[in-house]
């Protein structure tokens, strides 16, 4: 590894000193011990064969590749006799029973981004604990008891919270170190991710916050935006946790897209409960997504998440559209 002039060895606590005692804790780092080997595969690119690979389609739709297959049985490997009792993933149509006697229930999206595999650009993976409770997770984000991200770029990058703080750490090549504690959000925004192109079929009132938005220091918001789109919510949600803004894709007026396209259950509700820990919002638009409740397991919903007022301000733009 290149050493620079400033590099010192680090003396940042390990990951696993640092997770709640007990089974919840011990589950905790055995997601995060799934997570070298996925970034190892991805670092190979296309020597041992091509990552995004077609083979077949998920739940949703969605082409799936080879390294979203290989993660989620990865993962599932790694949960069995972990405590898990149900397991909802984006890769497998059916909630999967891993032990009947689990104290836990996880739903998980093994790689978020998996449209720019093999083209170097953020991947990571998002997951919620709950205690264990109904098979098809209709249920609150709000009792979720943990939940947590892995950023896949230049660096490898897991960050949990347990309700209280997020805390966010890196690997060396043999651990987990923490290199953030107690993350907070700034409640403004000053950097706004979101698809330029599906701006033409949102409603009114998102046009206009669009619109109001770009005009800068010249129009109504009276200050300048800076843009960022990375086509990966979890990539845009650890560059909020480290740098602040705020990211949305919101329903818009094509046939797929009415009731937004992220999932509820393993994508907005992981993200909201790591938003809401570090003191931003995250909605639907103007509901809280915490507080839904997803009819089906892989449920779509619109997601607006990051800095408080600009989350307030998206919402307030929506409500009184005309």
């Amino acid at each position: 590894m290149l050493t620079l002039p400033t590099d010192r060895p680090s003396e940042a606590a390990i990951l696993h000193a640092c997770l709640p005692d007990g089974a919840l804790g011990s589950l905790i780092d055995a997601i995060a011990s799934a997570l070298p080997a996925i970034a190892a595969r991805l670092a190979g690119g296309k020597l041992p064969g091509d990552p995004a690979a077609l083979c077949g389609e998920n739940e949703s739709g969605d082409a799936q590749k080879a390294l979203d297959v290989g993660a989620h049985n990865h993962i599932l490997a790694v949960l069995k006799g972990r405590g898990v009792r149900h397991m909802l993933s984006e890769e497998a149509e059916q909630v999967e029973l891993l032990d009947p006697a689990g104290a836990f229930d996880i739903a998980i999206d093994p790689i978020d981004g998996s449209g720019s595999i093999g083209i170097g650009a953020p991947l990571g993976m998002l997951f919620v604990i709950y205690p264990t409770g109904p098979a098809d997770f209709r249920r609150k984000g709000s009792e979720a008891v943990a939940a947590g991200y892995a950023s896949f770029g230049h660096s490898l990058d897991f960050g949990f919270t347990t309700g209280q703080g997020v805390q966010i750490a890196t690997h060396d090549g043999q651990d987990f170190r923490m290199t953030a504690r107690d993350v907070r959000l700034k409640p403004a925004a000053s950097t706004i991710a979101y698809n330029a192109s599906n701006e033409r079929h949102w409603s009114p009132g998102l046009k206009q916050w669009a619109a109001d938005l770009r005009a800068g220091a010249d129009g109504p918001r009276g200050r300048d935006f800076n843009m960022r789109w990375l086509a990966a919510a979890v990539g845009e949600l650890h560059r909020i946790l480290l740098q602040g803004g705020a990211f949305l894709y919101p329903a818009d007026q094509r046939k797929n897209y009415r009731q937004g396209r992220l999932r509820l259950a393993y994508e907005a509700v992981p993200i909201a409960c790591l938003i809401e820990a570090a003191g931003g919002r995250a909605t639907n638009g103007t509901d809280r997504i915490l507080d839904l409740i997803a009819q089906t397991p892989h449920q779509n919903v619109p997601l607006v998440f990051g800095a408080a007022e600009e989350v307030d301000i998206i919402a307030k733009y929506i409500t009184e559209e005309t």
